[in-house]
């Protein structure tokens, strides 16, 4: 078997990998997914409706920027650990979480000590949130982590729960963050209840995140770990442009527009931007105990999320501008006028994401890798274009086109690697 396609899992399943067992991991996946996104969402709306669409936007930017340095911290540090370490004995799996946990802490550090240098010398409202960014990374990433590890073990139940204690931790800050009434306040409320939710991972897996052994970490897993680090930042980094760019062409207040209408779309997309917790795993072990069955597996998660986007969506269009004006203040006006064109991106990732599962779980980097580079570009490309032909407006049409086809190119590439692998196991089914 080449090394590219080579499925790196190779524990035995676990004892409760039966339909009973399956679909209580994944009935822990969608409660742990329902806990974010009720969190993300209810950050977002506070957000709009105190500091509205300018101050907004530039939130916004923060939460961009916490992205991008989210998946240069995934890529590095858990998805390795999903990939490898889904399912496997108990001791195997506490020394791999100690090394990618301070592997996480210690990007969070770096790249952190980064943000608060850039913030302090931009200044201003901007560059005061982008400080507040920079201290609070280290814990965004932990909590973060902790959830990664858990879902690799089969703990779903321990990420919900440690979700749930950063949501609670939400509450009192995010008041008195309202009583600041400046954005920085509010990223120091978001980063500083999930450092509470980090420590308290510590205390439910028995584990310290070990960051003297983080360079180790990064040579161990260096054959996917940075083939996923340029996915991740990737898919990242190409948001984060073109909300810069897009500050930059139209104004600062489309970027709140923008993010305003992805809130309204928040449980979908949280739970696509959590979605290797679940599926990588289940994939994983879909394809260790029935091969032939992953490909339907891919289909159904993709399906199922596409169509939920899309009925979701529609319901949204029916919502009366009074109501709108409850949830987003005054963020909802420009916000409303781009809901069919963020739900069908939505519904277009959400299809993608299934395809992406599969090849994640068939250690398939090159492949992935591929199709990530290609729907970047596309992305940047169509939201950017679209801006400079036609606004905000433009802008998020360019986007729905470019998910869309992005999709379409993962699910090419999930069949050339299925079977790749079909013709590399027929000889050792007739040898046998």
């Amino acid at each position: 078997m080449s090394t590219e396609e080579e499925n790196p899992t190779t524990a035995a399943p676990p004892a409760g990998s039966g339909r009973r067992a399956l679909v209580g991991r994944l009935s822990w996946g969608l409660a742990d997914q329902a806990a974010s996104s009720v969190s993300n969402f209810v950050v977002g709306i506070y957000v709009a409706r105190s500091l509205g669409v300018t101050a907004f936007g530039v939130f916004s930017l923060a939460w961009v920027t916490y992205g991008v340095v989210l998946n240069v911290s995934r890529g590095l540090a858990t998805d390795p650990l999903v990939v490898r370490f889904s399912g496997v004995p108990d001791t195997s799996w506490r020394g791999a979480v100690s090394r990618s946990t301070g592997t996480a802490l210690g990007v969070g550090t770096v790249l952190g000590v980064v943000c608060l240098v850039a913030g302090l010398g931009v200044g201003g409202r901007v560059g005061s949130a982008f400080a507040a960014l920079g201290v609070m990374l280290p814990g965004l990433l932990l909590q973060d982590a902790w959830r990664f590890s858990f879902f690799a073990a089969g703990a779903g139940r321990k990420a919900f729960v440690n979700d749930v204690v950063w949501g609670v931790a939400l509450v009192p800050v995010m008041v008195v963050a309202a009583h600041v009434d400046t954005v920085a306040a509010f990223v120091l409320a978001w980063g500083g209840s999930a450092t509470v939710a980090g420590a308290y991972g510590c205390f439910q897996s028995g584990i310290r995140p070990r960051l003297g052994e983080a360079r180790g970490w990064l040579r161990e897993q260096r054959d996917l770990g940075y083939r996923y680090l340029v996915e991740n930042v990737s898919l990242s980094g190409a948001s984060q442009l073109r909300a810069y760019g897009l500050g930059a062409i139209v104004g600062v207040s489309a970027v709140g527009a923008v993010r305003g209408a992805e809130l309204l779309l928040g449980p979908f997309l949280a739970v696509l931007m959590g979605l290797s917790l679940v599926t990588v795993p289940e994939a994983a072990r879909v394809l260790r105990q029935a091969p032939h069955k992953l490909s339907r597996f891919c289909l159904l998660l993709g399906g199922g999320q596409a169509a939920g986007a899309l009925l979701w969506g529609a319901t949204l269009l029916l919502i009366p501008d009074r109501t709108g004006e409850l949830a987003l203040g005054n963020v909802w006006t420009s916000s409303s006028h781009l809901i069919v064109q963020i739900t069908l991106s939505v519904a277009g990732a959400g299809l993608g994401t299934g395809a992406a599962a599969g090849l994640r779980a068939l250690g398939a980097a090159r492949r992935s890798l591929r199709c990530q580079l290609f729907a970047s570009a596309c992305y940047v490309g169509g939201g950017l274009g679209g801006a400079v032909v036609a606004g905000t407006a433009g802008s998020a049409w360019g986007v729905a086109a470019a998910t869309v086809g992005g999709s379409a190119v993962w699910w090419l590439q999930l069949r050339s690697a299925l079977r790749e692998r079909h013709r590399e196991t027929i000889p050792e089914v007739r040898t046998s």
